[in-house]
């Protein structure tokens, strides 16, 4: 707290938080007095100027010591109680402790920012929050008369520390810089006329030539173009401005310059009216070098011109290039357009085989636990039928007899289970298998292994025809198969083979667009390494029942009776190891996503 009194007298407590950190309003009269850049930042927080009291307006914080307190020379020499307990000079911003002792703001600022500060006068424990402004002392410094600050270069005017801003700005005898920017020397403010009429080395001055206006010291520097210079040649012109001085070096009777037609080849030296005798004298000289000069021109336009003609004729061949790389780099966007939709679908067809082999996973995992069960019933069969022997061997009596009942009963419905789990496990096999062979793409590749047997079971009426595993267009699209009758049939029977195309009833056929409108390839393709493969095609009847949504398992096949004769299939290698294979191919390049 700082002790402060009020307009009637009462002695005020001042916080330090609650002052502004400078009781002196910054200079707006005075450009020249600038606050020192260096200036360590006050520690508190400003406040309401209110509370301060009164100070002078022309009061700036610019002439207050950077460290430390006042060191100006004052007319009477200050009480004790205006010094500064670390420092020892007149208080700088009076700053008062809770123990009662002054410090500068700056001297209080250093002590508090060391580890543990204590007051230097009682060595009593200091706390930032408990340093305040002292108001009334800051007031009553600011009152003491001072010499100026300029009393060694002769000022004998005595003012208070209030003051001195506004009397600097205006004493005769103050140290201040030169006007000019670019002059660094300081000089008393009384003696800036003269510097900037008679010492100042960037003052404004005239050159006595050219009569240009600049800094004197770029005017020693500048080279002036009407500056009176002599002939290097020492001819007659004694003097000659500057900027003349290249012109004349073409006229200068001294001067020495080389015959105009060297660079025909003429290499004659001399001097300017020795040159124009020279060029009288030789004009038939000068005429064989020029034409020597416009020989070797016309040998150098003739083979430039050959050179012309030879890349003229070489520019066609250039062009044609030029097109078929054009040409075979659209080609190659165009594969690489073709090829990136392909990854984009392949993509696609991952995904959905990765949900499907998912889907596998758990098949096999519940196959698994039905062997796991079947073997476990092998098992327990086995065990009831040995306890079966031994009973019949042992000719038990009827307890005996009724316990065999029971054991009867007991076999035959493990062997009823059996039954069933052996039906279960079939056809888990047989959807495995379905799964396994599965596509997606629109695209079925056949293997048919046996022909001669599956043959000869079609010739004897065995089995006429044979069911592909199903494929689909996509994950969601149509379920279909391929059939085929070895022996033919209809027209083609007993003499070519018959293969059609049937859609099967799917989960997803809701979702899709009927009648099956998508072109259907069916090919048989030849092993061996001409690679023949034997092919048709054809597109769905919309009005036919066979492309319909179908209401059964499966819609009546369609396709080719008279597809490939027997007498062709079995000459050449489409017949490999006893083994055919049949590729059908649904177009899905216009299939809408269900």
């Amino acid at each position: 707290m700082s002790a402060g009194h009020s307009v009637d007298g009462r002695e005020v407590q001042v916080p330090l938080q609650q002052v502004a950190p400078s009781l002196a309003p910054p200079l707006s009269v005075a450009p020249l007095i600038t606050p020192p850049p260096n200036r360590p930042a006050n520690p508190w927080p400003p406040s309401d100027s209110s509370q301060v009291g009164v100070l002078h307006s022309g009061a700036a914080a610019a002439f207050l010591p950077l460290h430390g307190g006042f060191t100006d020379h004052f007319v009477e020499s200050p009480e004790e109680k205006y010094r500064c307990e670390s420092c020892r000079l007149v208080l700088c911003q009076p700053r008062q402790t809770e123990c009662g002792h002054r410090f500068c703001q700056s001297c209080i600022a250093h002590i508090l920012s060391g580890p543990k500060p204590v007051c230097p006068a009682d060595m009593e424990p200091l706390f930032s929050n408990k340093i305040f402004r002292d108001v009334c002392c800051h007031r009553e410094i600011m009152a003491l008369k001072v010499h100026c600050r300029s009393e060694k270069q002769g000022c004998q005017e005595c003012m208070s520390l209030q003051q001195i801003p506004e009397h600097l700005n205006v004493c005769p005898f103050f140290e201040v810089p030169c006007p000019l920017g670019k002059c660094k020397e300081r000089m008393m403010r009384k003696e800036i006329p003269e510097h900037l009429s008679y010492r100042c080395k960037h003052r404004q001055a005239a050159c006595d030539f050219c009569a240009a206006n600049m800094p004197l010291a770029d005017l020693q520097e500048t080279v002036c173009p009407a500056f009176p210079v002599s002939c290097p040649n020492l001819c007659s012109f004694s003097s000659l401005p500057r900027r003349q001085l290249a012109s004349h070096q073409h006229e200068c009777p001294k001067a020495q310059v080389s015959c105009p037609f060297h660079g025909y080849g003429c290499s004659y030296k001399a001097l300017n009216q020795e040159v124009r005798q020279h060029q009288n004298t030789c004009a038939a000289e000068h005429l064989r070098l020029m034409l020597v000069k416009n020989i070797s021109l016309e040998s150098k336009v003739d083979e430039v011109k050959d050179e012309l003609v030879d890349k003229c004729k070489v520019l066609p061949v250039l062009s044609t290039r030029l097109c078929d790389l054009e040409k075979h780099n659209t080609e190659l966007r165009e594969k690489n357009r073709h090829l990136e939709q392909k990854v984009v679908s392949m993509q696609k067809l991952m995904s959905s085989h990765s949900e499907k082999l998912l889907e596998v996973e758990l098949e096999l995992r519940s196959l698994t636990l039905l062997r796991e069960e079947l073997d476990k019933l092998r098992l327990s069969l086995d065990s009831v039928r040995s306890r079966l022997c031994v009973l019949e061997q042992g000719g038990r009596s009827g307890g005996g007899t009724l316990t065999m009942a029971s054991l009867e009963t007991q076999l035959h419905r493990h062997g009823d289970m059996l039954s069933v789990h052996d039906i279960r496990l079939a056809d888990m096999d047989l959807r495995f298998q379905v799964l396994e062979t599965a596509s997606y793409n629109g695209t079925l590749i056949w293997k048919i292994r046996d022909y001669k047997r599956r043959k000869q079971e079609a010739v004897a009426a065995k089995t006429l025809s044979l069911y592909s595993q199903p494929f689909y267009t996509g994950y969601f699209g149509y379920k279909m198969c391929a059939r085929v009758y070895l022996n033919g049939d209809g027209m083609g029977k007993g003499t070519h083979l018959s293969l059609f195309f049937v859609v099967m009833r799917g989960e997803y056929d809701a979702l899709l667009p009927w009648p099956f409108k998508q072109k259907v390839n069916l090919m048989l393709m030849d092993q061996g390494p001409a690679r023949k493969h034997l092919g048709d095609a054809f597109k769905p009847d919309p009005n036919s029942s066979s492309f319909r949504r179908p209401a059964a398992e499966m819609n009546i096949a369609s396709g080719c009776p008279l597809f490939v004769s027997q007498s062709v299939l079995e000459s050449a290698s489409y017949i490999k190891d006893d083994t055919i294979f049949i590729k059908v191919t649904v177009d899905t390049s216009d299939l809408p996503d269900p």
